[in-house]
């Protein structure tokens, strides 16, 4: 396959993942030995039978009902893709990918995400999926961002709209600059 069109490959991909929940479909989407990282809890897996493993009993089918994905931007390249995206879901099951070992709290959590993914021809290599996993602790109430320079689904309102304000976790270093030569 000379130019295969990453976005369609992508998106079906993740239509298996998330809408039809098919797990034989979405593994015959990548190369035979497959690799995904979510990278802030090192969940995944390497290889068909591992990655297979994982996305049958901890992934495909095992997130709320109610994921939604907002798409932000997308870099495509010759065989690599990006995506900037929203994940917004209320945390009514237990997400071992995201939250392992962590009950439902009911709460809703929105935040920014980026996939870097990785084709050969016209299947996925690998799937390197990054976010903040500080802002979806304080969201779930697990982490008490009091003093820290953490915040929660204001990282996914700021990506959306950039007339959110800049520089709050920075308060009293931002204010000793006011007035200073530019």
């Amino acid at each position: 396959m000379a130019n295969p069109d990453l976005v369609a490959l992508w998106e079906a991909h993740c239509r298996y993942e998330f809408e039809t929940r098919d797990v034989d479909a979405t593994m015959a989407t990548m190369v035979d030995t497959p690799y995904v990282n979510h990278v802030p809890t090192m969940t995944g897996g390497v290889g068909h039978d591992h990655l297979k493993r994982f996305y049958k009993y901890h992934f495909i089918g095992r997130n709320p009902d109610d994921v939604t994905m907002t798409l932000v931007s997308r870099t495509v390249g010759t065989d690599t893709l990006v995506d900037e995206f929203i994940f917004k879901f209320t945390h009514t099951c237990t997400i071992d990918w995201m939250l392992p070992g962590i009950p439902p709290t009911g709460k809703v959590v929105e935040v920014p995400m980026v996939a870097v993914v990785h084709f050969r021809g016209d299947k996925l290599v690998h799937e390197h999926i990054y976010w903040d996993q500080a802002s979806v602790l304080v969201q779930i109430g697990k982490l008490d961002p009091a003093g820290l320079p953490v915040a929660g689904a204001e990282t996914a309102r700021k990506v959306l709209d950039n007339r959110q304000p800049s520089n709050v976790l920075m308060e009293a270093a931002w204010a000793s600059s006011e007035g200073k030569p530019l």
